[in-house]
């Protein structure tokens, strides 16, 4: 006994059935998947909607909205670039796939901001809740993106709804964090003056804390959408569709081109939507141009 410590055998004569337990609790949620299938009904209903809109409208219209958004919100030379790289990707033959992806991207931000700021705010009023958090936290972001996939496809089956599902998982852990953190961070002096005026707590929170905190939530919603475009991108792998699939065909067929178009036009949509998510989140810049 006292040998096996000081070499590798003790791990191969002591092991710890993770596995098999892992794989029992997936099997026992199993059995309730007619639940699960039923969850997958809302998301599945607003990423409809919104993928439907997506394509219905003609592409110079959605072309001059985002481009529209992006000037108002940073410049013309934003402006400008939303409009030249939404028409090169839409030369690239990659229309349809990007409107999927962007319509995926939209749909699980929304999932994630309804998630992560009522939990964010919690957090920031509660310290167990926020040290019960913390690991789960941790443990979202942490575990590689493809893990997610496997227990999805089981309880979800496989399409665009279960790489929503699985993208929110992933992104959401952003958002709850800077919630905290921008609702913690707003100074004590702002909070006492509120008081001293006689706001209530909801009062103090929502027309004191919140805006305030307004930057650093804005800063995790750009995170949350830059994670969750990484991960629409490779739901692809169990048939999400979007710009990752021209990427996971080019991946199978050794297609160095089409996986090379598909990963320019994330490129180019993760750009749009990270200078736009960035200017939202600096409201007293002044416009450049």
């Amino acid at each position: 006994m006292l040998e096996t410590l000081f070499t590798d055998e003790i791990f191969s004569q002591y092991t710890i059935p993770l596995e098999d337990w892992i794989d029992t609790f997936v099997n026992w949620l199993q059995g309730y998947r007619d639940f699960f299938l039923v969850l997958r009904l809302p998301v599945e209903w607003l990423l409809d909607g919104i993928d439907g809109a997506l394509q219905w409208l003609p592409p110079i219209a959605v072309i001059m909205l985002l481009a529209a958004l992006a000037w108002y919100v940073a410049s013309w030379r934003l402006g400008l670039f939303t409009a030249l790289a939404l028409t090169f990707i839409g030369f690239m033959g990659l229309w349809s796939e990007a409107m999927t992806t962007l319509a995926m991207v939209v749909s699980s931000v929304l999932f994630c901001v309804i998630i992560g700021v009522p939990l964010g705010i919690l957090a920031s009023r509660s310290e167990r809740f926020a040290s019960l958090l913390r690991p789960v936290l941790d443990v979202a972001q942490t575990t590689p993106s493809f893990v997610y996939l496997i227990p999805v496809v089981m309880l979800f089956s496989i399409g665009t709804v279960p790489g929503i599902i699985a993208t929110v998982i992933f992104a959401v852990p952003p958002m709850i964090r800077l919630t905290n953190l921008g609702i913690r961070q707003v100074q004590a002096d702002a909070i006492e003056a509120a008081t001293a005026f006689g706001s209530t707590p909801s009062q103090i929170l929502w027309k004191v804390q919140v805006p305030l905190a307004m930057p650093t939530i804005m800063a995790g919603l750009n995170q949350t959408i830059m994670l969750s475009l990484s991960m629409v991108v490779i739901a692809a792998f169990i048939g999400a569709g979007g710009l990752g699939e021209p990427v996971f065909e080019g991946l199978n067929a050794l297609r160095v081109g089409l996986a090379g178009i598909g990963g320019i036009g994330i490129v180019l949509l993760a750009m749009v939507l990270d200078r736009i998510t960035q200017a939202l989140g600096e409201p007293t810049r002044k416009k450049a141009g």
